[in-house]
């Protein structure tokens, strides 16, 4: 018999569930960051093939900014209880009245540098030396600079130009007290390999992942969802349009796109033929400034 050799999708689940090991064997209070999105999704249906036939090791852990799309909270429950995990979920609400902080103000008010207060306090709080988050290269410039284990400062703070060496796929993780590090298990793959893996293993995801009916304004070409989080101007025009989301953050700060992709076999082929990526099309918050998310990196967000 010939040598069986692992197709491409079974070489980047390998090298994930590889990183997972190496989490649960280098650090002492690991803790997996999830949102109810499909890439966090991901990251656990990888970590039950990890630790098959024992319980995920370690907890879920939602930063919620209470500005969430409702589908991915509920999800984001009942996919906890399905799998047995510890589910922790810290409110930015609470950050904001225990530190007496600012709201954002404007159109689109996002939480989104906020929740970095929420997310250091939650790792101080629990003492987790690592978490693991759904992150990949593809997505943004400052995303495609990360290694695997990427290591945060006594104050949660990232420099990427003090990156560590990861050759042969080693992977270290061994930091100084008050130290964090940051995991990326599926930083390889592309918004195509996730939904391909998503189809070949039969995950589900939120229903907004797939082509709905939703209100929406259009703003600098972008479709918002109407809801209680974002001003409505007199100026705004109100339309019901048939739409889909690549990438779920907060209703604030995720734009939908046209769609009529209801089937993980459409969607697939739609995101084979798009040529933009899913945050540069469709993520308002990255449009702050060319450098917003490495920006927000260094001052400890995710």
């Amino acid at each position: 018999m010939g040598e069986y050799k692992l197709d491409y999708l079974e070489q980047l689940e390998a090298e994930s569930i590889y990183i997972f090991r190496e989490v649960a064997a280098q650090f002492e209070k690991p803790a997996l960051l999830f949102s109810g999105g499909k890439d966090s999704i991901t990251l656990v249906q990888l970590a039950k093939k990890a630790f098959a036939p024992g319980k995920l090791p370690f907890p879920l852990v939602h930063i919620d900014t209470g500005h969430n799309f409702p589908e991915a909270l509920a999800f984001r429950d009942a996919l906890a209880k399905e799998v047995g995990a510890e589910l922790i979920v810290r409110k930015v609400e609470d950050t904001i009245k225990q530190k007496h902080l600012t709201e954002p103000k404007g159109k689109f008010a996002s939480r989104n540098w906020l929740q970095i207060h929420t997310l250091l306090d939650t790792i101080e709080e629990f003492k987790f030396d690592a978490c693991i988050g759904g992150a990949r290269r593809d997505e943004e410039k400052a995303r495609a600079k990360e290694r695997i284990f990427s290591v945060r400062d006594e104050f949660g703070q990232w420099e990427p130009k003090l990156q560590r060496p990861e050759l042969w796929n080693i992977y270290n993780g061994r930091i100084h007290k008050g130290e964090n590090v940051r995991v990326f298990p599926i930083s390889n793959w592309t918004e195509l390999d996730v939904w391909s893996y998503i189809k070949k293993e039969g995950i589900g995801l939120p229903s907004i992942y797939f082509a709905h009916d939703r209100e929406v304004i259009q703003h600098e070409g972008q479709l918002i969802a109407v809801s209680d989080y974002i001003t409505i101007d007199d100026t705004d025009v109100i339309a019901t349009k048939k739409v889909r989301y690549r990438t779920v953050g907060d209703m604030t700060c995720t734009a939908a796109v046209e769609s009529n992709a209801s089937t993980l076999d459409e969607v697939v082929n739609e995101i084979m033929a798009t040529r933009i990526s899913e945050r540069g099309e469709t993520r308002i918050d990255d449009r702050v400034t060319e450098a917003a998310m490495e920006d927000r990196k260094k001052g400890g967000y995710f």
